[in-house]
């Protein structure tokens, strides 16, 4: 991996990290509904534009199906389920709950395309569940019991994003720019609908709204095209690193702009789940440092 492509790796931390700060600021004034139809259809057009200039064609009828599968479990789901726990969950403990993605997408893989978990896996999937139960059970006791609700719903939208990925090992060829673009739009239909049933609660303020134009065209289009361009610079798996770096800034950027304690439980917490996603994938640091050389 090159200065370039280990530059872009660390922006892409930062800007998916960040997208559970502008969720934080508009999930109580907008409501889940408004806030990823706004989400997904800025994205959708920052991609549509950048469609245009690089002159791809989506054909988006040819793969209705296959978009509509990506856009419910890899981005109407898990973003609702997300923005619906930013009404009480800090930015901290979204971004953690996030990173055990990768463990449900192992523990689901045994089922469903019959690969087995390791030994290594085994060990790598109880250590991040345990530093899920020291982070949310922490929170659970401080906030009350109205956190159950939202940290199974975060917990769910990581579960969302296990079953895309194991989708995606058997899902039609289609080109990476095209899947990210298509979902967006199969995205902003699948959620429309709920806009009814759970309206806008405030009129937002320019703050708000610029929190929502970042989450969806930055954090989004603009995230979804650097992190495919890194799977085509230096692989899938090297890519795959983001991971263990959003957390933590997703708990800086919490803790910079609105204030967010950074408590023992938070550090332990994500210790043991970036920890349990590294066995339970198979990296290391050593694999790290030879990728970066």
């Amino acid at each position: 991996m090159d200065l370039a492509s280990f530059l872009r790796l660390i922006l892409l931390a930062s800007i998916w990290g960040g997208s559970f700060l502008f969720m934080r600021i508009g999930a109580n004034v907008l409501g889940p509904a408004v806030l990823i139809e706004a989400r997904v259809f800025f994205a959708a057009l920052a991609l549509l534009a950048v469609s245009f200039y690089l002159k791809k064609k989506l054909e988006f009828t040819k793969h209705t199906r296959h978009f509509f599968i990506i856009g419910l479990f890899n981005t109407a789901l898990p973003f609702l389920l997300f923005a619906y726990a930013a009404q009480t969950l800090n930015a901290s403990t979204l971004s953690i709950l996030n990173s055990t993605a990768a463990i449900w997408g192992a523990v689901i893989g045994v089922f469903w395309t019959k690969t087995p978990l390791t030994k290594r896996g085994a060990l790598g999937l109880l250590i991040g569940v345990v530093g899920v139960a020291v982070l949310v059970g922490w929170d659970a006791m401080r906030i009350g019991e109205e956190a159950t609700l939202p940290i199974v719903a975060g917990v769910m939208a990581a579960c969302c994003y296990g079953i895309a990925t194991n989708y995606a090992r058997n899902a039609p060829s289609v080109p990476a720019f095209n899947n990210a673009h298509g979902s967006m739009w199969a995205a902003c239909l699948i959620v429309l609908p709920l806009i009814p049933f759970v309206p806008m609660r405030e009129v937002p303020t320019q703050d708000v709204w610029i929190s929502v134009v970042l989450l969806g065209v930055v954090c989004t289009g603009a995230a979804y095209l650097l992190y495919f361009r890194l799977v085509t610079d230096i692989g899938p798996s090297s890519a795959l690193s983001v991971t263990f770096l959003i957390p933590m800034f997703g708990i800086l950027w919490g803790n910079l702009f609105l204030g967010e304690p950074i408590g023992a439980n938070t550090i332990v917490g994500t210790l043991l789940v970036i920890s349990g996603t590294m066995l339970v994938t198979g990296f290391s640091v050593s694999s790290f440092k030879r990728a970066t050389m």
